[in-house]
């Protein structure tokens, strides 16, 4: 990461966040903590109103903003209890993007709205009592695939069968059951609509060929077709 990505990091964070420290920062960052004095000089120098708290960490003073959309504390409450939900979600990719866009947006609420949601976070428990050994990090490649209309070519295992079969697939849309993501798409091995569920792909590729969009209806695919969340 170059510094000039890492300071536009670092002010998203100390947007997001009342206080973070310099080891925080170098952590997640992977650098050196005399690195991220250097950083903060550098958002100093460039005007932003950082301020130092002795022996906890930096912080933005409580004025300081860029973005003019609010959020209520209700809508701050409904983006936190999402997190929650989403972190149950087996593929890692939709996790991490979801807390990444998440960071970026809290960066915007004012201090008040900062503190409550702290406070909210930290009283919100999501047990998911539904454990598989399976998971998956595709999640996100695959909405791109869905939205630019690309093939892909995967190698799909069925439950309870131990053959893996090559398929090359039109993905159409998704939709979620059961802590699991699964996978409509226009399977060209069996000339018709499939379900996979994407954490059964043992491998995928998504090509630079587009194909045609089927105007694939989803709820019309479920007035027709049973409910499969295995």
């Amino acid at each position: 990461m170059s510094q000039l990505s890492r300071l536009i990091s670092i002010l998203t964070l100390l947007r997001s966040k009342r206080l973070l420290t310099a080891t925080e920062l170098a952590d997640k960052y992977g650098v050196s903590v005399r690195t991220i004095y250097r950083d903060i000089r550098k958002l100093e120098e460039a005007g932003i109103p950082v301020y130092t708290i002795e022996g906890r960490g930096y912080s933005l003073v409580d004025t300081y903003t860029v973005a003019p959309v609010q959020f209520t504390e209700q809508q701050a409450n409904a983006l936190i209890t999402a997190q929650h939900l989403v972190s149950q979600s087996k593929d890692a990719s939709f996790v991490n993007e979801f807390n990444e866009a998440l960071t970026k947006i809290k960066s915007v609420f004012r201090t008040s709205i900062q503190e409550k949601s702290e406070l909210l976070n930290d009283k919100i428990l999501v047990f998911n009592w539904e454990r598989e050994e399976f998971s998956s990090n595709a999640l996100s490649e695959i909405q791109l695939a869905i939205t630019h209309f690309k093939y892909m070519e995967i190698n799909y295992q069925k439950a309870d069968d131990p053959n893996i079969t090559f398929r090359k697939i039109e993905p159409c849309a998704m939709y979620s059951a059961y802590h699991k993501w699964i996978l409509i798409a226009w399977c060209h091995l069996r000339q018709d609509m499939r379900a996979f569920r994407i954490d059964r792909i043992q491998h995928y590729k998504i090509l630079q060929d587009t194909f045609e969009d089927r105007k694939f209806s989803i709820q019309e695919y479920f007035a027709t077709c049973p409910f499969d969340g295995k």
